[in-house]
C-alpha cells in the first residue's frame, strides 16, 4: 500500500486536496476526525479551541505522534493500493509514518495568511469561526506541534494562491502521477 500524507497550515487547502483525492478514487483517512471524535466522546461542543485543547492533550500524555498512532489501524484497514492521510500536524507524525509505510510520500499545500482567513469564514465549518488574531494563534499552535518542520519535508509542494479549478488541476495531475509510479 502506497501512503500519501497531506500536511499545510489551517485553510491552505488540504481538505481540498483529499475531496480530489476521494473523486478519482483513493480513500481518505483525515486525521481531525479522531480528534473531532474525542471532543464529541467529552461531550464538548466542536470549537477551534476545544479540538485544539484535546490535540495538545493527547500530545503531551501519549507523544507526539499521538494522532498518526491513532489512524495507523484505519489506514491499514483500507484495502486500497493507495491512502491519502489529510491533516499532518507535525514532523513526529511524518517520522512515524516513514517508519511504517515504506515510500510515504508527502505533499505540502501552502496558501498566503490572507487567503486562507478569506476561505476560513466561507467554509462554514463550526471550528473555523475564526478571527485574524485567532488564525494567528491557531497557526502558532500548529506550528509548536512541529507542522513547519513537517511542510519543510514535503516530497511536493503544492501553492495555492490562485482560483479553485486551477489548485484542482495542479491537485488532479500531483496525485495521479503518483498513483500511476510503481515504487511503493
Amino acid at each position: 500500500m502506497k501512503v500519501i500524507g497531506v500536511v499545510g497550515l489551517p485553510a491552505s487547502g488540504k481538505g481540498e486536496f483529499s475531496r480530489i483525492a476521494r473523486e478519482i478514487g483513493i480513500p481518505v483517512v483525515v486525521m481531525g476526525d479522531v480528534i473531532r471524535e474525542a471532543v464529541v466522546r467529552a461531550g464538548m461542543p466542536v470549537t477551534d479551541r476545544n479540538l485544539g485543547e484535546t490535540a495538545g492533550n493527547l500530545r503531551r500524555e501519549r507523544g507526539m505522534a499521538a494522532i498518526a498512532e491513532l489512524c495507523i489501524p484505519e489506514i491499514e484497514r483500507i484495502a486500497a493500493p493507495v491512502v491519502l492521510v489529510d491533516g499532518i500536524r507535525g514532523d513526529a507524525e511524518v517520522d512515524l509514518f516513514h517508519s511504517r509505510f515504506p515510500g510515504f510520500i508527502l505533499i505540502g499545500v501552502d496558501a498566503p495568511f490572507e487567503v486562507r482567513l478569506a476561505r476560513l469564514s466561507s467554509r462554514g465549518r463550526e471550528d473555523d469561526r475564526l478571527n485574524r488574531d485567532e488564525l494567528k494563534e491557531r497557526d502558532r499552535r500548529e506550528i509548536s506541534w512541529g507542522l513547519g518542520r513537517a511542510l519543510a519535508r514535503a516530497d511536493f509542494l503544492i501553492l495555492n494562491d490562485r482560483s479553485v479549478e486551477a489548485f484542482e488541476d495542479q491537485a488532479r495531475r500531483l496525485l495521479g502521477e503518483i498513483r500511476e509510479d510503481p515504487c511503493p
